[in-house]
């Protein structure tokens, strides 16, 4: 049985006639850049987060860069974040010439640890990046707390966690800024990049509004330097199909989440395959990947032999940012974070989209007992 990590082919299918359309509206118009089916997202992502205002931008990874940029973050100031999480997190933090200082993680939920935080704060300390790793909020009220004794901007990296509640808040409405991702593999996923800036202040939204098109307001006058940081109209006008699906999508990921933990309870491997936990605040887990801890000396083994098979699986995250040779000046190593290092080391992302069968969810079971046995 053939099953990939995601089925992209199998969601397009449902959708292609609803999609196509709105594509040949984009053509016809000759409107690619920004304009009306942007502007007509952005309202909708805004209504869907819970939040007065939003930015269409260019990737997830530049919506967190054009965040800080718009706090002017940059040179000789600290950014707190996780050293677990996609690479993105902290390069634009690098990028905009700051120093990423890194906290570790809590073994259950995979996120930024809040007990650790306020330790790393000194004066130079200017914003908390959390994110919401594979479709679960951090704790946020201990780190918003944090940053309103110690006056710092929160920007939280939503990429991974669009419609994800904390205590029934929407991810990305907490903070100062709300940051997601439309690449492919995502829960709401376009035809290429894209992304989404958020937020409760909407002179931040504006001020994000103007850096995304290198500062111009208006058009050819710039008081500052900004980027090409624009949503494509077409990737705008195929989300917005998409959108009216996700909360079905999340409700399916969901549902094959629950199947999974009953398959692995019931199977040889109970209790040596950990499963991923759901904190209590976490009144919405979407499940952007359902990633199972290994024993470290079989992982690898399961990885390798699951794709032999033809079975879809990642690791999320091989190497800790920490330990990666592009962040080596900034002088950690090896034993700093031991929790989000133990992750890097056991954790397997297992094929968990909306269009799932049981009958697959528990062929993948069934292949992980025997690896492992």
């Amino acid at each position: 049985m053939q099953i990939p990590l995601l089925d992209l082919k199998a969601q397009y299918a449902g959708l292609r006639e609803t999609i196509r359309p709105v594509i040949d509206e984009v053509c016809d118009a000759q409107w690619f850049i920004l304009g009306p089916k942007v502007e007509t997202f952005e309202h909708e992502i805004a209504a869907y987060c819970s939040v007065p205002a939003a930015c269409g931008v260019s990737s997830g990874s530049d919506a967190l860069l054009v965040s800080l940029m718009t706090e002017g973050i940059g040179p000789g100031h600290e950014v707190i974040t996780t050293p677990f999480t996609f690479f993105a997190t902290a390069g634009s933090i690098v990028r905009v010439g700051a120093r990423p200082v890194f906290v570790d993680i809590d073994p259950v939920t995979f996120n930024l640890d809040p007990a650790r935080v306020a330790e790393q704060i000194t004066p130079r300390t200017k914003a908390l990046v959390p994110v919401h790793l594979y479709g679960q909020t951090c704790d946020m009220d201990p780190l918003l707390e944090i940053a309103a004794a110690h006056d710092l901007i929160v920007i939280e990296d939503a990429a991974q966690a669009i419609g994800a509640e904390y205590k029934g808040r929407r991810a990305g409405s907490m903070g100062h800024y709300g940051c997601f991702s439309f690449f492919p593999s995502k829960n709401l996923g376009g035809f290429g990049d894209g992304g989404m800036v958020v937020s409760r202040d909407p002179d931040k939204v504006e001020r994000v509004r103007i850096l995304r098109n290198h500062g111009a307001a208006p058009k050819y006058y710039h008081r500052v330097v900004g980027g090409n940081f624009r949503l494509d109209a077409l990737q705008a006008a195929v989300l917005s199909v998409k959108l009216a699906h996700l909360d079905q999508w999340t409700a399916a990921r969901q549902e094959n989440a629950a199947d999974y933990i009953r398959l692995f309870a019931e199977s040889p491997v109970a209790g040596v395959v950990g499963l991923p936990g759901t904190a209590a605040y976490a009144t919405r887990h979407v499940l952007n990947q359902f990633c199972v801890r290994l024993p470290a000396e079989a992982r690898d083994r399961v990885r390798d032999g699951l794709k032999a098979r033809q079975i879809g699986c990642e690791i999320y995250y091989p190497v800790p940012l920490h330990l990666q040779e592009c962040f080596a000046d900034l002088g950690y190593g090896r034993g700093d974070f031991p929790e989000a290092e133990r992750a890097a080391r056991e954790v397997l992302a297992l094929p968990v989209y909306p269009e799932m069968t049981h009958e697959q969810r528990a062929w993948v079971v069934r292949n992980i007992a025997e690896l492992l046995a």
